[in-house]
């Protein structure tokens, strides 16, 4: 059984019953239940605020999170995947094209991710002037609630830009803010996490030891790091990404695939992963809303991006993808071992899906035979025959070290060290065996260099949600050469406005908090 936190969720409210008679006071109108927990009542002990904590990671698998819907709204906009969904709102998000009418998968992350900033400012509110017994575990705790609510803000501002920026739960109208000042919380909360949370929980003594998937200081100083890099302070964002490799409890794992699959989860190239499982909580599907004792603790990627046959293929890679994998061959001649991690096609010499050859599977119809399938978080070597009981158990990696790499390459790169950018890129391909980069394209220019950072990045990480990050962050969009070559490797692109780099701010949020009044540019 996988070493996971066990999260418990907390029902933040209860029901009020009222009975109504003339002859009461009315503070005797209210009825609390005696058997559920309320605020008041809650928020008493070491082990209370733990699990008060533990409720701030549940919001990360329902489906407005990573069970589903933020993974799509990730990959679906870069130039390595697409989508021939049958359902028009899914479809949509790759075509840049997600309508206001219909804020299906958009505004669900936009409800749950808020969902998680919500529990996180309670856990604030209510251990303010509170005496833990273990003062070690009161930082541990709020450290996790900085970097959860710092995360979820992340993607929040990451996907709708201008968005209200919650600090406490005093009320639930907040006024919207700007995409500068989003970050500017985002930083601030990853410093304060960063500060007070261990490098792991091994050799902690609490209530939390020696559990496995928590948030730790390398993971608030990669997020750091990267919200650093996401703003262009590349000072900043290199040296915090040097701490991360200075902290020397990171390394590569030999074997790329490990990354993506359920067997060596929480290695150590895993700086921080969403903690799945089938053996945890019942088998019911966390759709979202209020939790329920049957929540099961799996994704619904597994399905959702399945082979046609063994999952639904609403999420595909480009063919665009599979030939950038093609460009150069391992220092044995070989094509680069990610291609084959990465997806699933009709490969010469046969290639195994769910126990049976994909030539064999497709063999009667030549679309399917020829097409291209994901096998990135597929439960595909063999211990399930397909992903229809729509529970993954796969853990999602959201940072690598692999990815703390590459950034430190292009922070060294934009901050005048192009030389030294070579050793890191080279540490990520020495994995894969591909030549040396510093013999191949020796002396590159900063803009060469940016070119080549941005090929490396495109195959370490395809499907893995960073693509169409690093396009909108490097103004690609803005660049007609560049939006033109887009187009050119993804037709999707073609239906690209200006604006729509940004998902819309959902209409129920703008009907219904007159605080937010700016819908983004493009709706």
């Amino acid at each position: 059984m996988k070493n996971i936190i066990k999260y418990n969720y907390l029902g933040m409210f209860t029901l009020i019953l009222l009975t109504l008679s003339s002859c009461v006071k009315d503070d005797e109108l209210i009825q609390v239940d005696p058997n559920l927990n309320t605020e008041g009542s809650f928020w008493k002990t070491d082990e209370d605020f733990l699990k008060g904590t533990n409720a701030i990671y549940g919001s990360m698998h329902i489906d407005g999170t990573y069970m589903r819907s933020t993974p799509l709204m990730l990959d679906l906009k870069g130039d390595e995947a697409r989508s021939n969904s049958p359902w028009v709102a899914m479809a949509n998000v790759g075509r840049f094209n997600s309508s206001l009418a219909d804020d299906a998968i958009y505004g669900w992350a936009y409800r749950d991710f808020y969902q998680g900033i919500f529990r996180a400012n309670q856990v604030f509110q209510y251990a303010e002037g509170v005496e833990f017994e273990d003062s070690e575990l009161k930082n541990r705790v709020l450290g996790q609630a900085h970097f959860l609510r710092g995360l979820y803000l992340f993607h929040l501002v990451n996907f709708f830009k201008n968005v209200p920026v919650p600090l406490d739960n005093s009320t639930l109208i907040h006024e919207q803010k700007t995409e500068a000042e989003g970050w500017v919380q985002i930083i601030d909360d990853m410093k304060t996490a960063a500060d007070l949370l261990p490098l792991n929980y091994n050799n902690v003594s609490g209530l939390d030891q020696g559990d496995v998937g928590r948030a730790t200081k390398g993971a608030a100083l990669a997020y750091l790091g990267k919200a650093y890099l996401f703003t262009k302070d590349f000072p900043n964002a290199r040296d915090t990404f040097k701490k991360v490799i200075d902290l020397n409890v990171y390394s590569l794992v030999a074997n790329y695939r490990d990354n993506f699959t359920v067997d060596n989860e929480n290695n150590s190239e895993s700086i921080f992963e969403i903690q799945f499982s089938r053996d945890a909580g019942g088998v019911d599907l966390s759709w979202g809303s209020n939790p329920t004792p049957g929540w099961g603790q799996t994704s619904a990627r597994a399905i959702t991006y399945g082979p046609r046959a063994f999952g639904w293929t609403d999420v595909q890679p480009t063919f665009a993808l599979y030939n950038d994998f093609l460009i150069e061959k391992t220092v044995t001649n070989e094509v680069d071992p990610r291609l084959d991690a990465t997806m699933f096609y009709n490969k010469p010499g046969g290639m195994m899906l769910y126990g049976q050859d994909f030539a064999t599977v497709y063999g009667a119809n030549a679309n399917d035979l020829n097409d291209l399938f994901c096998r990135k978080y597929q439960n595909s070597d063999g211990t399930q025959p397909d992903e229809f009981d729509w529970r993954s158990g796969i853990n999602e990696r959201i940072m690598r070290y692999a990815d703390v790499l590459l950034m430190y390459a292009e922070a060294l790169n934009e901050t005048g060290a192009t030389s030294q950018a070579y050793t890191y890129i080279q540490e990520v391909r020495d994995r894969v065996n591909l030549p040396d980069l510093a013999v191949t394209k020796p002396n590159m220019s900063k803009e060469q260099m940016r070119e080549q950072i941005a090929h490396e990045r495109m195959l370490e990480f395809a499907l893995e949600g960073h693509r169409f990050d690093d396009i909108r962050r490097w103004g690609w969009l803005q660049d007609q050469t560049k939006l033109e070559w887009l187009k050119s490797r993804d037709a999707e692109f073609n239906t690209y406005a200006s604006g729509r780099e940004y998902f819309p701010i959902p209409q129920s949020e703008m009907d219904n908090n007159p605080l937010v009044n700016d819908q983004n540019d493009g709706y």
